[in-house]
């Protein structure tokens, strides 16, 4: 039961009409209904047994008057009208528990928001990927491979340097220099000896030796040029020879021999070759 201290005068002779600031009830109060404010407060404590005494009696009185009298009957609201039900707490947790979940829900879609707005923060924005990096192939030309590549390269060159000098007449310098003969007639002086010889008493110097076909086909054999040197390497004295044999097969061989009456005393070297063009601009012929 709820109670309220009001004030006596306030309700007049008729009553007033007053509502209940919890329940929000209305009802019409008489004085008689109400019950009188203690005067005086600390003196409530010392008088409690006597008030509980009085309030008993009073209440008595009250009953026999209500079974005597029609008295006005006023409707005041239970107090259990105001207590939750028993399916309330229930309720009450399952709204905080779907309230703390959806709480929960925005803070982590803000996280996410807020993760996915750093990355696509500008428009057209990209994304970067890492790129798989392709993985380096296996060359198939090792080391061992280039130095036999480097290798028949040598040998073609050693084998064909002939025709490496046709091509490249340059070449034939090169070919010189690492000690390498290069045989553009395919014929070649072999065993050439020299000799002196006493002839009516003068002395005479005697030049022999073979020549060989190294071609593989049939070679015309051209005039033979001998000249004598002195210390310096310039030519004292040069002269011509032809031979009988004018034609030489493949592995074919050809002698000749020459002589030099009353050789030059400064002499100290005689070359023998084959006769070429330069001799004919020279008017050696």
């Amino acid at each position: 039961m709820t109670s309220y201290a009001i004030k006596l005068a306030s309700l007049g002779a008729n009553g007033r009409a007053v509502r209940c600031s919890r329940c929000k009830e209305t009802w019409i109060a008489h004085a008689e209904d109400a019950i009188e404010e203690a005067s005086v407060p600390a003196m409530a404590a010392a008088s409690q047994a006597d008030d509980q005494t009085d309030l008993a009696e009073q209440w008595n009185s009250y009953a026999k008057d209500d079974s005597a009298t029609d008295a006005p009957v006023v409707d005041s609201p239970s107090i259990a009208s105001d207590w939750p039900d028993e399916e309330a707490p229930k309720e009450t947790e399952d709204e905080w528990s779907a309230a703390a979940r959806e709480a929960e829900e925005e803070v982590v879609g803000a996280q996410h928001q807020s993760w996915f707005r750093g990355l696509f923060g500008r428009r057209g924005a990209r994304v970067s990927r890492p790129v798989a990096t392709a993985s380096p192939k296996k060359s198939h030309f090792g080391l061992p491979t280039a130095c036999a590549a480097m290798g028949a390269l040598v040998l073609a060159l050693v084998i064909w340097r002939g025709d490496m000098v046709r091509l490249l007449p340059q070449t034939a310098a090169f070919y010189k220099m690492v000690g390498l003969e290069v045989n553009l007639r395919g014929l070649a002086f072999k065993d050439v000896k020299l000799s002196s010889e006493t002839v009516d008493g003068k002395q005479v110097l005697v030049i022999e030796g073979v020549i060989v076909g190294e071609g593989k086909k049939p070679l015309d054999i051209p005039r033979l040029r001998f000249a004598v040197r002195d210390g310096q390497g310039a030519e004292i004295y040069a002269w011509n020879t032809v031979l009988e044999q004018t034609v030489l097969r493949p592995g074919e061989r050809a002698f000749f021999r020459s002589r030099l009456a009353s050789p030059p005393p400064e002499g100290r070297n005689i070359d023998v070759r084959f006769f070429n063009r330069r001799d004919i601009a020279g008017g050696s012929v």
